[in-house]
């Protein structure tokens, strides 16, 4: 058995793989030429989707970014070149594009399915190590993301080469994604249950309170009607309306606890007399996200929602954002 490695052993054993990989992917810096464009001018032109296709540690990268390109702008999706030769292949049209990753560029499985993906008329776009490889000569275009050795001590285990893939996939995804002018909503549109996707799409007219549900009361009555209001609906404060429906104010929990140190009788005082009239305020089609920000740099906890002629049409508090996930 091996003796155990000490504690500078493991680090400097570990630095060596992080120096060797960074080299890697700063190498293919100097890789980037005319191959690339044409790539990108590829991807930009298929009008179907980038089938991306790899076996082993390299379908494991093929995967990835397949997920990249899609949740950026460039329909994809990752196809099992094992499974391709037994019925899969029919995933791919002539309107798509295969992107083949393999580092020696000679992966049996994916070599099997080239000719079949050339005759039906989709193009072809690799990215190998070895630009003279089948794969690399077949292809319309080829991407050499080639290393200088692994980080591997044995130089075996695909390390530094699957590092420079997976970098070169990014670079080719972010190329594209602005090519497309693909913006922050676009990409909250394809994470909908994400925390940005919340964040971006997500308005007050979806979290607020409405209707019924709305704490609210005539201007003119007593502060104990107002308190009524205010335990019945649950938001711990109530608006306060004219006949019109029209925002006058607002009383919150912190005004009740001020108002009964002063000795008010909640029977014989008006709400409207102890209302804050400047209340804060915000309107239906804001992003949840904003009206989070209107809470916090205010030091508040509620929220009323008033149209263009300033009626009341919801409430809410920052329980309804912190449930949606926005904190």
């Amino acid at each position: 058995m091996p003796d155990k490695l000490s504690k500078d052993e493991l680090l400097a054993l570990a630095s060596e793989v992080l120096a060797i990989e960074a080299r890697a992917v700063d190498a293919l810096r100097d890789r980037l030429n005319d191959d690339f464009v044409a790539a990108c001018d590829l991807c930009l032109s298929t009008p179907g989707r980038v089938v991306v296709s790899g076996m082993g540690k390299s379908g494991h990268v093929s995967n990835k970014i397949a997920a990249t390109l899609a949740s950026t702008g460039t329909p994809a999706f990752f196809m099992h070149p094992a499974e391709a030769s037994h019925g899969d292949l029919g995933m791919i049209t002539q309107q798509d594009l295969l992107l083949a990753i393999s580092y020696s560029g000679e992966t049996a499985e994916v070599v099997t399915i080239l000719p079949v993906v050339k005759r039906m008329g989709a193009k072809l776009l690799s990215i190998t190590g070895n630009p003279n490889s089948t794969m690399a000569l077949a292809a319309d275009v080829h991407l050499d993301i080639s290393v200088a050795e692994e980080a591997c001590p044995l130089n075996l285990a695909p390390t530094a080469s699957t590092t420079a893939t997976l970098a070169m996939g990014d670079a080719l995804a972010v190329a594209l994604l602005k090519s497309r002018g693909f913006t922050a909503e676009d990409f909250a549109r394809s994470h909908p249950s994400g925390s940005l996707g919340k964040r971006l799409l997500l308005r007050v007219e979806d979290v607020m309170h409405d209707g019924d549900r709305i704490p609210a009361v005539q201007f003119g009555v007593s502060l104990r009607d107002g308190l009524m209001e205010m335990t019945e609906k649950g938001l711990g404060m109530t608006a306060v309306v004219r006949d019109d429906m029209t925002l006058a104010g607002i009383f919150t929990d912190g005004d009740l606890r001020r108002t009964l140190d002063s000795g008010a009788d909640i029977h014989t005082t008006k709400i409207s007399d102890v209302m804050h009239s400047n209340c804060k305020t915000t309107s239906a089609d804001v992003l949840a996200a904003e009206a989070l920000h209107i809470l916090e740099e205010n030091k508040i906890t509620s929220l009323l929602v008033t149209d263009k002629d300033n009626k009341l049409i919801g409430a809410l508090n920052i329980h309804d954002l912190f449930r949606e996930g926005l904190m």
